[in-house]
């Protein structure tokens, strides 16, 4: 049963009271106003370019009907066959900023990958590079993935933090030019102060359900859910031309822990598995095992 929208927590006198406010990153951290919203009021998507096409590297398809609007909350469909949904903020794009989502999904089958993610508006993957700040591999949704793909070759580090995704959580991302932090619920869980590895360009904020087939046995429907999302500039954000987003969306992704060839058909490079500058559970820039959700 989809949640109706309600009040929300007031965060103080005069503050912000949409649902889940006071964890939110943007609250804790004082981002200030954001310079878009979505709450996904109405029965209707709008300010969006729902992908229309081929599915993640040509399996299924990704439909527009495979996403629905109703009582303040967004979910997206993935069935037995593959077929599922994805959409871009593409006329949002920025060069460095703020954006945050309140997500939920329900335990998937281990086809049905659910994330957010900031995507290159210039669609120049993998040079563009892609912030994937929540992707949830996990069909249990007890773990969460971050995934920071740069360079000609695809490289990417990665981290993960042990949560319950079945539950309402905040999620978030700050991009500035000293480096990239994720956020759960206003506590920082992920940061790299790498320069050379962040996005070169402008990027938008997608949300999708990807489906990675896994053969065998009968696929088991599955859905994300997304209360809202907010985006936030920062002084020096650039802002970007907005990208079509009318295609099938970015392909990229995880299969079985290797990284999925690159979309539009090539055989793209797969990640330097070896590579050095690999991170795994980053806390500002420390390795650690993964941490646990709600921190003791």
């Amino acid at each position: 049963m989809r949640r109706r929208r309600g009040p929300g927590r007031p965060c103080g006198p005069g503050g912000p009271s949409y649902p889940g406010a006071a964890t939110s990153a943007a609250v804790e951290h004082g981002w200030g106003e954001p310079t878009k919203v979505d709450d996904f009021n109405g029965d209707t998507l709008t300010g969006w370019s729902p992908y229309d096409g081929p599915g993640h590297a040509g399996k299924g398809t990704r439909s527009p009907s495979a996403i629905s609007v109703k009582d303040g909350v967004l979910t997206i469909d993935g069935d037995a066959d593959g077929t599922t949904g994805g959409m871009a903020w593409s006329d949002s794009s920025q060069k460095y900023g703020r954006w945050e989502g309140r997500v939920r999904a329900p335990a998937s089958d281990p086809s049905y990958n659910a994330l957010l993610l900031l995507w290159p508006t210039a669609e120049n993957f993998p040079v563009g590079g892609e912030i994937d700040f929540m992707e949830m591999t996990d069909h249990t949704r007890q773990k969460t993935n971050l995934f920071l793909h740069y360079g000609e070759d695809n490289s990417q580090v990665q981290g993960s933090v042990d949560i319950d995704a079945t539950q309402w959580h905040n999620w978030a991302v700050e991009w500035t030019p000293k480096g990239v932090t994720a956020f759960v619920d206003g506590k920082q869980w992920w940061h790299t102060d790498d320069t050379s590895i962040l996005p070169p360009g402008p990027m938008h904020l997608t949300i999708q359900l990807d489906w990675f087939p896994k053969g065998g046995g009968d696929v088991k429907p599955s859905e994300m859910q997304v209360d809202w999302v907010r985006q936030y500039a920062l002084p020096g954000s650039e802002k970007g031309e907005g990208g079509s987003g009318s295609s099938g969306g970015n392909d990229e992704g995880l299969l079985d822990g290797l990284l999925h060839p690159h979309h539009r058909g090539r055989s793209g490079p797969r990640a330097r598995l070896g590579d050095p500058r690999r991170e795994r559970h980053l806390i500002s820039g420390t390795p650690s095992p993964a941490p646990r959700w709600p921190p003791g």
